[in-house]
């Protein structure tokens, strides 16, 4: 077997199991465009509340991400499945609106910046409730590039060029966000 073989058999295949309701919303069809919304609605606003972390701008990003979809819908490729395509859009809908509110994130290229300590993490009992409520404490720079990186699986360079930072920018507001959670959540505790 050939290398390229050999690549192609180590390939992820995906399978887009909304794959009809999309070509039906490309012929303009309105009951599969419902269906879509039906299906990622929840989803969606769920990723546009944790970077934005106001509801209403939220519910802004998620109808404003459905139109521009439904508009842009022969553009879908299909190189990816609706719901990654879909969520890129959310994403940058959301950054875009925190550029809006002049999200400031400081830029720390040539600063010393000592390696993250060891933390007792595992002492802090973690409750989905409590952990939802901390992020939304964090300052905006702080829950973005924490909510991309663990809640949307976002690397360091993704996350580098989604905010137009550098990458070890993005590695400190990490850093930093998940030491501030950590104090939240302590503070929580007691």
């Amino acid at each position: 077997m050939s290398f390229e073989q050999k690549l192609k058999t180590l390939e992820t295949i995906y399978i887009d199991k909304n794959l009809a309701l999309v070509h039906q919303c490309k012929t303009g069809n309105r009951k599969a465009q419902f269906e879509l919304y039906k299906l990622y609605a929840k989803a969606m606003y769920n990723v546009a509340f944790r970077i934005l972390n106001y509801e209403e701008e939220a519910e802004d990003v998620l109808q404003e991400s459905f139109l521009e979809v439904f508009n842009r819908i022969n553009d879908f490729r299909e190189e990816t499945t609706f719901g990654l395509w879909l969520k890129q859009i959310v994403i940058n809908k959301s950054i875009n609106y925190l550029r809006k509110r002049k999200l400031d994130l400081i830029s720390t290229d040539g600063l010393d910046i000592p390696e993250e300590e060891n933390t007792d993490e595992s002492e802090i009992e973690f409750q989905v409730e409590k952990i939802r409520q901390a992020i939304a404490q964090l300052p905006d720079g702080y829950r973005v590039v924490l909510s991309l990186y663990l809640l949307e699986g976002y690397d360091h360079e993704e996350i580098s060029h989604v905010l137009k930072i550098s990458e070890s920018t993005s590695r400190t507001q990490y850093m930093r966000a998940k030491k501030k959670l950590l104090e939240i959540l302590k503070m929580k505790g007691k």
